[in-house]
């Protein structure tokens, strides 16, 4: 599809919602995506040529209907026209009754749900999930999970495949399914925030209504299940996150933490998430929401970067760890130690993990830094030029290339 930077960030906010609406309709994946691509590419022409129209969203869903239904009549089988038949049928009123159930009123949230169904592995659902849901590209999946390319265009063909061999259905599942895929649908709203707060690939940073996509996603899922405190949790992490929005990027440009003017972040969104994390953890079940939520917690009430209690949030990363034992968790915490016990002590931490981490660009960006810290500038400067191979965003691109002219003063 041809770059149009301002319609790409009208589609990608329009996905989510608009794929979960297709799939409900044609009860086909491949086909939703289908429709959706077709009816962006004929709104890369109609909008730039008249202007976006009065509700994108809903002039998507109607051009990706009918192009989904002109796809059903052009293969002429009889299955196709006995489907197509039964969706005139029952969808007379387009997607006015896409969802009967008041608790499980919305697409997106059921789409996760079939998504995260337990026939598919947790790397399928996971796959599914970003490449269905949220709309990255294989490769931006595949770099975030740390395989190559081909082994995760197999894990969503097989994702796929499954769906349709075994009918998974695609009505919402019934309160014990959800109870079963709860765990795994919060990783996908995780996955889905994190997107939006810090984008894989392109020319925008933060995808702000992706993020609020999330939150209101997250919300509706703690209203299913508001005994559950790694979802209280999760809801309170995103929250403290995306309090400091306003305060996170300048015309597009990436502002790093310790240069963000606090008096920008939203203190009522602060003290929402405060009190969902003191309620999450007065239960005495802490998860990996829940130490997340108190990271950014221990950031949000610092008057100033310097003021930081780096201890508490060190203290934080290693019991991360014991729940989480991965690389990047091991990364953050390597952070947190430079903070507390310094940048040599933080690089002898990169050391065990550097085989790795060895696509991931803020592997290579926090390396630079703590070799720049330490005096080793020209080193610093090649490892900084590694994490600008490695497909950052444009505003992280920036800060790269400043962070390399540091390096050469």
């Amino acid at each position: 599809m041809p770059q149009h930077p301002w319609l790409q960030a009208r589609f990608a906010d329009i996905r989510p919602k608009a794929i979960a609406a297709l799939v409900s309709y044609f009860r086909d994946i491949d086909l939703a995506e289908e429709s959706f691509s077709l009816a962006c590419v004929k709104a890369l022409d109609v909008w730039q040529k008249q202007g976006l129209p009065d509700d994108p969203f809903a002039w998507i869903l109607t051009v990706g209907r009918n192009a989904g239904r002109d796809i059903i009549r052009k293969n002429n089988t009889r299955d196709n026209h006995q489907m197509l038949q039964a969706q005139e049928s029952t969808n007379h009123n387009a997607f006015d009754d896409v969802t009967q159930e008041n608790e499980f009123r919305d697409d997106v949230l059921r789409l996760l749900f079939i998504c995260c169904h337990p026939k598919l592995s947790i790397q399928d659902q996971s796959a599914l999930a970003l490449k269905i849901v949220i709309g990255l590209s294989v490769e931006e999946i595949a770099c975030a999970f740390l395989v190559k390319p081909k082994t995760m265009e197999q894990r969503i063909t097989r994702a796929k495949k499954t769906i349709a061999k075994d009918s998974i259905p695609f009505q919402a599942p019934d309160l014990i399914e959800r109870a079963e895929r709860l765990k795994t649908v919060s990783l996908m709203l995780y996955l889905l925030f994190n997107e939006g707060w810090s984008a894989s690939s392109g020319e925008v940073q933060i995808k702000v209504l992706l993020c609020e996509e999330a939150i209101y996603l997250t919300k509706l899922l703690l209203s299913l299940f508001p005994s559950q405190t790694e979802t209280m949790g999760l809801l309170a992490l995103m929250l403290f996150q995306h309090a400091r929005y306003p305060a996170r990027t300048d015309s597009n440009k990436l502002i790093l933490l310790e240069y963000q003017n606090r008096d920008l972040w939203n203190r009522s969104t602060i003290s929402e998430a405060h009190v969902l994390l003191e309620k999450a953890l007065r239960h005495g079940t802490p998860g990996t929401f829940q130490i997340q939520a108190a990271i950014a917690g221990v950031h949000s009430i610092a008057k100033a970067y310097e003021a930081t209690d780096w201890e508490e949030i060190e203290r934080l990363y290693a019991l991360l760890y014991q729940f989480e034992p991965t690389p990047i968790v091991k990364l953050n915490h390597a952070v947190a130690i430079a903070k507390t016990k310094g940048s040599i002590e933080a690089l002898k931490i990169l050391d065990g993990i550097e085989d790795e981490l060895q696509s991931y660009r803020w592997f290579h960006s926090t390396r630079a830094a703590f070799l720049f810290e330490t005096g080793q500038r020209d080193k610093a400067k090649a490892v900084y030029q590694t994490a600008l191979t490695l497909t950052p965003t444009e505003p992280e691109q920036e800060i790269l290339r400043e962070k390399i002219l540091e390096c050469e003063k």
